[in-house]
């Protein structure tokens, strides 16, 4: 069976049996066997609590205490460290219930402007051994080195492991990998052994580990289609593939047709280095519920701002802007209007949240507020044209928007973003 150093990267071939538990050339325990170690390589690379050893990796006295990266004591946990996690801290916790399970924890503000620096050094890393990088987030990408053989004479997951090592080496973090022969099991693989881990599933024990996962574990299978498929007897993925081909196509469409290939360990996906992004948005969590416009407004303006510079810096333009509230019963509100044409202005992104927002001001108060841009277009789509802004406020033009949103851009790119802003955001400045 072929054995792998995790260390080094060594991979003895099948014919060579170890005389003792240790790599020969590097002397390290990490050893790795599996009878397809040689033959697969589709890939899921995922940094280990990306932001908490982020910051563990900067300051080292925080090294062996627990620690929570996220909001105040209203907003949620972006990530936990693995010790905090002993105490049943999770990822989109609110901060309170985290707080209750693990009170001697450290907490810090996520820093994202670090964060997206090292995640684009760990994708630099990445893509010296193939162009066929997939990012799924800042922190974790699907690989497929089916030419890693030809191009480093060494199999995908030789190169897999010098991969992981590096960006521990060079950038002070762990990952852990996943290898098979698609997407999906890749993905499923890299969860399986944490952290600084590597798990295999290859065609011959994939399709009984895949058989035993409830259907939520499902690539695309939320909440609302786990309760109508337990509602019509599956529970499990092997109630699925017991079903004869094209029953699930049948009953669920699309959705079925997924559901059948993912049963069966399968997975037409294929890694893909552009991925398309569908929308952009911010949200705020507020650290006290209101109801008032004098305080939202400011606030709403503020994302307006956030996701408008994200839409230039991404070449996009907004074909639909949504508003998002959430009561402070937890109910969550979407509006969604068009704009026509499609926009990358603030000013133009707020002129068509904030009626949606003042619509829904008839009392209630609220707990989180957003604003996000859909149906995305092109940038040279974008035609911010002097007639629409002039038809909501007489007199204004939206070539003075577009030199003033730039000039601002400019300001805040050399002195940060409190450097300049409008009058519009002042009072939430006050009040937060």
């Amino acid at each position: 069976m072929p054995m792998l150093c995790r260390q080094c990267g060594t991979l003895d071939p099948a014919d060579v049996k170890p005389k003792a538990a240790r790599c020969a050339s590097c002397g390290s325990a990490r050893l790795l066997a599996h009878p397809e170690l040689e033959d697969l390589s589709i890939a899921h690379i995922d940094c280990d609590a990306f932001y908490a050893t982020v910051e563990k990796r900067d300051d080292p006295g925080l090294l062996d205490k627990p620690l929570i990266i996220g909001g105040g004591r209203r907003g949620v946990v972006s990530t936990a460290c693995y010790i905090a996690r002993r105490y049943g801290v999770r990822s989109a916790m609110p901060m309170f219930k985290a707080l209750k399970a693990c009170p001697d924890a450290v907490v810090i503000r996520p820093n994202m402007a670090k964060y997206v620096e090292v995640g684009r050094a760990v994708r630099t890393i990445l893509e010296s051994a193939t162009p066929l990088v997939e990012p799924i987030s800042i922190d974790e990408a699907f690989l497929d080195l089916t030419g890693s053989r030809r191009l480093f004479k060494h199999p995908p997951a030789g190169v897999l492991a010098g991969l992981v090592s590096r960006i521990e080496a060079e950038l002070g973090v762990t990952a852990s990998i996943g290898l098979s022969y698609n997407k999906f099991l890749a993905k499923l693989a890299s969860d399986m052994d944490k952290p600084r881990g590597f798990a295999v599933l290859g065609r011959a024990d994939a399709p009984g580990v895949v058989a035993s996962l409830p259907v939520g574990a499902l690539p695309g299978v939320g909440k609302r289609f786990v309760e109508k498929l337990e509602r019509d007897g599956f529970r499990r993925v092997s109630d699925l593939a017991r079903l004869p081909p094209g029953r699930l196509l049948e009953r669920y469409g699309a959705s079925g047709a997924r559901l059948e290939a993912f049963a069966k360990a399968e997975d037409p996906r294929k890694v893909s280095p552009e991925r398309k992004t569908k929308s952009i948005s911010s949200e705020t969590t507020l650290q006290t519920d209101f109801g008032d416009p004098e305080t939202l407004r400011p606030i709403l303006w503020r994302q307006a701002e956030k996701v408008a510079a994200q839409l230039k810096a991404k070449n996009f333009a907004a074909g639909s802007v949504v508003m998002k509230l959430k009561t402070d019963g937890f109910k969550i509100l979407t509006r969604q209007r068009p704009a026509e044409p499609p926009t990358q202005l603030a000013e133009r992104l707020y002129r068509i949240a904030e009626p949606m927002l003042l619509a829904e001001l008839d009392g209630r108060k609220f707990r989180l507020i957003g604003l996000g841009a859909s149906d995305l277009h092109t940038a040279d789509e974008a035609v911010d044209k002097d007639d629409l802004l002039a038809a909501a406020t007489p007199g204004e033009s939206a070539a003075r928007h577009i030199k003033l949103e730039a000039a601002m851009a400019a300001i805040r790119s050399k002195g940060g973003n409190e450097a300049i802003y409008k009058g519009r955001a002042i009072r939430h400045d006050k009040k937060s």
